[in-house]
């Protein structure tokens, strides 16, 4: 019998740290579901080199590991600036649209549209937040001059954050669409926007993939949310998003630092309300970097998100750069599995209730993943075994977030690994074309097969009727194995 398998995904980012075959293998068998790719530091030839050693560790174990292309989306940053600058409070900075080395009183900054955008008496933040300026004038042109507020050193290529500033700035840049593009000619299973504002800026997205030759298959797209005006339009861009990433760092600077807790645990329960899978992302075990324990608040924040509901927890420096990449998964996935085995984990998230005013299409199958979610909490239910052909059904049930294992079966290999990063979630490949009873015979004994269910188990097995055309779930059976 299986032991217990965490429902909570865990996503790594790739990096000098753990772009080996070896170091990856060793990741995936200690949790990690999804491997992400930030393509703000993406060498294209690497990509493809990594893309393609996933796939093949896939197929040689029989893992269906998934993978996320991150576009950098519109990061503010200044330009190269002198060693040992620093900024005294009171000292003036101009900002230039000029390409210069920087120093103590002048710096470039990357952003062109910067003097129209920004109004005298807006912050400015340079590296997270580390330093805080306010603009004194601009010429509306191509200088900015503003004062600071809380001083430091001030050091190359850091970021800028702009939070009351409406940035004129498109969420898909020249980069981005180039980015974007190579993601879809490797077919990766997810693309994540980053500074998502407005749902506009995932329809763009959405029309850039159609046009795509592979866009036949329409690649999910995540909702990074990073930026106050995200937060505010979360409900339009939960229509048009097929995932949402709470990006702590930068929301954490935009918006004043004590508000992201209540914003992360208001985001996770909207997007489960909406079946849409929800990411925690930034600095969950930042000390791990450098060091093989994490701190007691650090395990204390994993723990949290996963109480929270979340579908994964993100790790970036601590896999990418960091010097423990697999001992961090494993500290993690012990957390995850803990948690998620305490009876606090298993009453808190019940089935969503959702307000059904229109009775479309999907309706039908809405109810019966509702009903199955309900009975398998009351029956004992071990596995809620379905077929789906667009994964749409694995949206649904993973959203209530049941007790049971979540088995899905498809015969669209590209759904397989897409769903990987759904809580609870565990896709396999089945393509036979036969009559309902016999399907449903089948992938039981598959499920008994791979260890997720006994013998006299109770499963509830969701089906299409007539099976073998790509119908939408309309049939629920209670059996046992």
């Amino acid at each position: 019998m299986n032991k217990y398998v965490k429902k909570t995904k865990i996503i790594a980012t790739l990096g000098p740290a753990s772009s080996d075959r070896e170091t990856m293998i060793e990741l995936i068998k200690a949790g990690v579901d999804v491997f992400r790719i930030n393509f703000s530091h993406a060498d294209y030839d690497l990509v493809r080199k990594n893309v393609e050693t996933i796939r093949e560790i896939n197929k040689e174990f029989g893992f269906s590991t998934s993978i996320l292309g991150d576009l950098q989306g519109p990061k503010l940053r200044v330009g190269v600036v002198k060693e040992g600058s620093y900024l005294n409070p009171g000292d003036i900075l101009t900002f230039t649209n000029e390409k210069i080395e920087g120093d103590s009183k002048k710096v470039y900054m990357t952003y062109q549209k910067f003097p129209q955008d920004v109004k005298v008496g807006e912050r400015i933040l340079i590296d997270d937040g580390k330093l805080v300026l306010e603009v004194i004038e601009t010429n509306e042109k191509d200088t900015v001059k503003a004062k600071t507020i809380q001083g430091g050193p001030l050091s190359s290529k850091k970021g800028v954050n702009l939070p009351n500033t409406n940035v004129s700035l498109p969420a898909l840049t020249e980069k981005d669409i180039k980015d974007a593009n190579f993601m879809l000619d490797l077919e990766l299973d997810w693309i994540a926007l980053s500074f998502v504002r407005h749902a506009q800026d995932i329809i763009d997205l959405k029309e850039l993939i159609a046009k795509h030759p592979k866009g036949k298959f329409k690649t999910p797209i995540i909702a990074k949310i990073e930026k106050p005006e995200g937060v505010r339009n979360i409900e339009e861009i939960l229509q048009e998003c097929d995932g949402l990433m709470v990006a702590r760092g930068d929301l954490g600077v935009e918006v004043p630092m004590e508000e992201v807790p209540a914003i992360q645990k208001n985001l996770v329960e909207k997007a489960r309300k909406f079946a849409k899978p929800v990411i925690i992302a930034t600095q969950m075990m930042e000390t791990m970097i450098n060091s093989l324990t994490p701190t007691r608040a650090e395990v204390n924040d994993v723990a949290n998100s996963v109480l929270d509901g979340a579908d994964a927890v993100m790790l970036s420096g601590e896999t990418s750069v960091g010097r423990y990449p697999v001992d961090v998964v494993k500290n993690m996935s012990k957390i995850v599995k803990n948690i998620e085995q305490t009876h606090f984990y298993q009453s808190k998230n019940s089935p969503i209730e959702r307000e059904f005013n229109c009775i479309d299409e999907r309706f039908i199958t809405n109810r019966i993943c509702l009903a199955a979610v309900r009975i398998a909490k009351t029956t004992n239910v071990e596995a809620i075994v379905t077929l789906t052909y667009s994964g749409y059904t694995a949206f649904q049930i993973s959203a209530h977030r049941p007790n049971s294992h979540i088995i899905i079966y498809s015969s669209n290999k590209r759904v397989i690994t897409m769903l990987n990063l759904l809580w609870g979630v565990r896709a396999f490949y089945y393509n036979a074309k036969k009559s309902t009873d016999e399907t449903i015979v089948e992938v039981n004994k598959l499920t008994y097969e791979n260890g997720f269910v006994d013998l006299n188990d109770f499963v509830i097995n969701l089906n299409a009727m007539p099976a073998n055309e790509s119908g939408k779930t309309n049939t629920l059976r209670l059996t046992t194995i």
